[in-house]
């Protein structure tokens, strides 16, 4: 059994699987897609590359499908089970990195006036589809998955407002 250093994207995998029960590579990377990609994104080698890793750490344990294309479906072994739920038992705090690219061309010197409407635009439908996606399965939603959303209107409300205050500013002196 190797020992894997695992990351954010390790524990994404392990708790889509542990959602779903059992699951292929590929129905993590769909599952992935359809939930926690507006806040979460992981590249689909990514997902490939960590069922690997964590089926040689024996977190994931595999099967292969006798009918079909013998696809392997895989399942948390006991020990991928604690180590999902150590995990989300853990308060540790980590530093978000937004990494939004409207940011760093600000910072680079792109002028406001030709990207804000843009970045506002964007922001401003994504928030309604969320807002439109609480409206219609809100209630469906775990207490969890709830929370996430609301992360995802509150943030979308800030950036509409930031780019608001941008699209306000035009080409003035920075404030002192």
């Amino acid at each position: 059994m190797a020992d894997a250093r695992l990351t954010t994207s390790s524990f994404l995998v392990l708790g889509i699987i542990d959602k779903l029960g059992e699951a292929s590579a590929y129905d993590v990377k769909v599952e992935a897609g359809r939930t926690v990609a507006p806040f979460w994104s992981v590249p689909h080698a990514q997902v490939y590359a960590q069922c690997e890793r964590l089926l040689a750490a024996g977190l994931l344990s595999q099967v292969r499908q006798e009918s079909g294309r013998g696809r392997r479906v895989l399942s948390l072994t006991d020990r991928g089970r604690r180590t999902l739920g150590d995990w989300l038992a853990d308060p540790a705090f980590v530093p978000v990195e937004a990494r939004e690219r409207g940011i760093l061309k600000l910072w680079f010197g792109a002028r406001p006036d030709v990207i804000a409407p843009t970045q506002l635009a964007e922001h401003h439908k994504t928030l309604g589809e969320y807002q439109e996606l609480a409206d219609s399965v809100g209630e469906l939603l775990t207490p969890g998955q709830r929370e996430a959303l609301e992360f995802g209107i509150r943030y979308e409300r800030m950036m509409t407002e930031f780019w608001e205050w941008v699209s306000g500013r035009g080409e003035r002196a920075p404030d002192r």
